[in-house]
Formats: C-alpha cells, structure tokens, sequence
C-alpha cells in the first residue's frame, strides 16, 4: 500500500476524504504526519498534537474488506488490528468499546472511521511520546512511520470478522467499568450485552459501533 508522508496537517482523516472525493487519491491508500493541528476524535473532539505521536488515515475499498465484516463492525475490526499490532510490540494495551486505546484506565488513543462512497477510511490517532491533548501515553521506542508499516501488514491480511471478534469478545470484558457516550447521553457497559456484529444492547436499545 502506498504511503505519503507530511510534516504537518490539520487532520489526516478530513485531508485523505477530501483528496479521495477530489479524486486526487484514490484507495488503498495510507497518509501520516508528523504533527496535526485540528484531528478529528470522537464526537467531533479534536485530536491534535506534535512530533513522536501517530496520526495516520488509512483508506481501503470496501471490496477489499472480508466478506463477514458490516460496516457496523468497522471501528472495532480496525481498531483491533492496531491493538493487536502494538501488542506485537509488547505494549500491555486494549480496546475499550468501540474504538478507543487504553493502558489500564488511561485512554492513549482511538480510530474514527467514515465510508466515502466506495471507500472505508479510517483515521488512527495514538500518543506515543508526548500527552499534549491531555491524555497519556505509550513512551514506546517505535517510530511513527514504523508503526504504519507494521500496522499495514497486518490490516493488509484482512483476518475474518469471526477472527478478530472471537479474541475481542473475551477483551469486551475490561469495557464493563466504563461508560460511552450515546445520542449525547453516558451510558455504563456495565450490563451491556455484545452482540456478534460488534453491536450492543443496553437498555433494550441497540447500538451499533460505526463512528
């Protein structure tokens, strides 16, 4: 997969959308910069901060996809091909639900992801060295750029839906004592019961994971 590298840009997730609506890029496609000034977190947070930490976006045709993958699995099958990336490193890390990067109680990053026509992307924000946006973070040796390309060959073996979900569904677990944010209201995960495309139910309602 190709890869262009930038010293600075707001957000590596609106500037790949863009270029691939403009059909300046086209997917598969992986972008990474050294700094961002504006990224995108969840629920339109911003995600920004300087040199040492990882902000990438990776854009990927939805054909290339597994044929069990829903787009409403989509931030936690890429979310935890990253985890499992890091793991590799030896970093103790896991994946709360749906789509954000924890050691211990301490969020170190997340993934956002958006279909564009035919295209998934998906935009990868994780604090390696510095904590500048308030959260904590890896203090890992591994480079940025190495990091992407580590991630790349693991993403570009496209594991089975079944695969991955059969490894996250034992980490839900460690989701149980926190809440997430849904229709702007927190709910616990305490009672929340996963259902096999990634989806919850809480409450009787369910939720799906696509962000």
């Amino acid at each position: 997969m190709e890869i262009l590298s930038f010293d600075t840009l707001p957000s590596t997730q609106k500037y790949l959308i863009e270029k691939i609506e403009q059909k300046v890029l086209q997917a598969p496609i992986a972008i990474i910069t050294q700094q961002q000034s504006s990224g995108v977190g969840s629920r339109d947070n911003s995600w920004s901060g300087g040199e040492g930490n990882f902000f990438a976006s990776v854009a990927v045709e939805l054909d290339m996809l597994p044929e069990d993958l829903s787009l409403s699995s989509a931030s936690i099958y890429f979310s935890f091909i990253m985890k499992q990336t890091l793991q590799a490193l030896g970093e103790n890390i896991w994946l709360k639900w749906p789509n954000d990067f924890y050691i211990n109680d301490d969020k170190i990053g997340g993934t956002i992801t958006q279909k564009v026509k035919n295209v998934l992307v998906c935009g990868i924000g994780i604090n390696l060295k510095n904590t500048q946006n308030g959260y904590r973070a890896l203090q890992c040796d591994i480079t940025p750029e190495t990091l992407l390309e580590n991630y790349l060959g693991a993403l570009e073996k496209f594991p089975k839906w079944k695969q991955i979900f059969s490894e996250y569904e034992v980490e839900f677990e460690l989701s149980r004592k926190f809440s997430v944010h849904i229709e702007n209201y927190q709910k616990s995960l305490s009672d929340a019961s996963l259902c096999g495309d990634g989806s919850l139910i809480i409450g009787g309602k369910r939720v799906y994971s696509l962000r």
